[in-house]
């Protein structure tokens, strides 16, 4: 089994408070990880028809029939049972690691146990593999077999299946399974085309009055749906910064998916060889950086605070991440070769913002402590540049 980075700080949590809520996209080894990590406690699955309705009818019975400390799977599913979960915890405050919770593709779940269960859990976030995690357990493939196979663990078990055939099924079970609970979607091909689209901008800013045109729905129907898929972990929205640099800048975020792998089948890209030859390679690495970047914040349990930023005059940072007061600005290439330009835009942020710290290149190249005044990394080593 591949470790998990966030392995420590789940187990850190468990002794400080009562409940570790475990949220992420399905496939991402959730399941796998807390009955790895708390192999004793009492497991009960809510996607099971019977668990789920004694949950949901006699919530005394569910707990009878499956004592403490136990983990609950897919607590989406029955989110009534958060009230029980806070009862039962305030009749022993001081007792930590009892239930363990785990959820997906439900918007509004972390609202609800933020809200039922207020100083009294501690919500993590796991997305599917990082580049660290395959770096350090032997497993990491070249940059382009990596846009196609993306990161999801059971794409690393040894009989595993061909990532385009994994990822039309997993999105049939999102499709199917998920997105009719969560939205009443009339044409589900819409939809679709809507996705797919989406995978062709992966790393723009997306204005939604245009794709409007193209999906032939509204553009508040497709906020309602980027929301969704948001929520549900298909998507993550970067935010802009808003840097001292212009006050005329980009003020909406940019759309990245969570599983870069996906959005290389939405986009039909079937082999390495094909994704070193596309036209949104480099795209797609930006992707799969910035959700790099992403995975290494919230595996060390930390805020992600990325940002990007970009001028009406085209002046643009890829990525910012602000840390302890400094802005530490990234520019993304998929290039194996330094260049004096890549550092041009970054170097008028860094005028422009007193805080700025030094700046990097996240490449496919070899490393570089200074080239044009600029430090040039791996971005096998994005991981442990972040927590420098």
């Amino acid at each position: 089994m591949i470790k998990r980075v966030q392995s420590d700080t789940i187990l850190k949590s468990a002794g400080q408070v009562p409940v570790v809520t475990l949220l992420g996209p399905r496939q991402a080894g959730k399941t796998t990880l807390v009955k790895e990590l708390f192999s004793d406690y009492t497991y009960v699955n809510l996607e099971d028809m019977a668990a789920r309705e004694l949950a949901e009818k006699d919530y005394i019975g569910f707990f009878k029939k499956y004592p403490e400390p136990m983990i609950i799977d897919e607590i989406q599913r029955v989110p009534e049972l958060l009230s029980a979960i806070q009862v039962k915890v305030d009749e022993n405050r001081r007792q930590n690691g009892r239930f363990i919770l785990t959820g997906s593709h439900q918007p509004g779940l972390r609202e609800a146990v933020a809200q039922s269960l207020a100083g009294r859990t501690t919500i993590h976030t796991l997305f599917p593999l990082s580049v660290e995690e395959l770096r350090l357990c032997g497993k990491m493939k070249e940059v382009d077999e990596s846009l196609i196979r993306g990161f999801m663990p059971e794409l690393y078990l040894d009989q595993v299946r061909d990532p385009d055939v994994y990822y039309r099924d997993y999105l049939d079970t999102y499709v199917e399974k998920d997105l009719r609970q969560m939205i009443a979607v009339k044409n589900l091909n819409l939809f679709l085309r809507f996705l797919t689209l989406l995978a062709g901008r992966v790393g723009q800013v997306v204005n939604l009055s245009s794709m409007a045109g193209e999906v032939g729905v509204s553009s508040t129907t497709l906020g309602e749906w980027l929301s969704v898929l948001e929520d549900s972990f298909i998507v993550f929205r970067l935010q802009p910064y808003f840097s001292n640099i212009s006050k005329r800048i980009t003020k909406s975020p940019k759309v990245y998916f969570v599983e870069p792998g996906l959005a290389s089948y939405l986009l039909g890209i079937e082999t390495a060889r094909q994704a070193s030859r596309d036209p949104l390679r480099g795209s797609l690495f930006e992707n799969m950086v910035v959700l790099e970047a992403l995975k290494c914040r919230l595996n060390d349990n930390k805020t992600p605070n990325l940002f990007y930023m970009r001028t009406e005059k085209g002046v643009e940072v890829d990525l910012i991440l602000k840390k302890e007061g400094m802005l530490f600005p990234f520019e993304i290439k998929s290039s194996m070769t330094p260049n004096k330009e890549y550092a041009k835009n970054m170097k008028l942020f860094c005028n422009a913002e007193p805080n700025a710290g030094p700046m990097s290149v996240i490449y496919c190249g070899d490393d570089y402590d200074s080239y044009e005044g600029c430090r040039y990394l791996n971005y096998s080593e994005l991981a442990e540049t972040l927590r420098e």
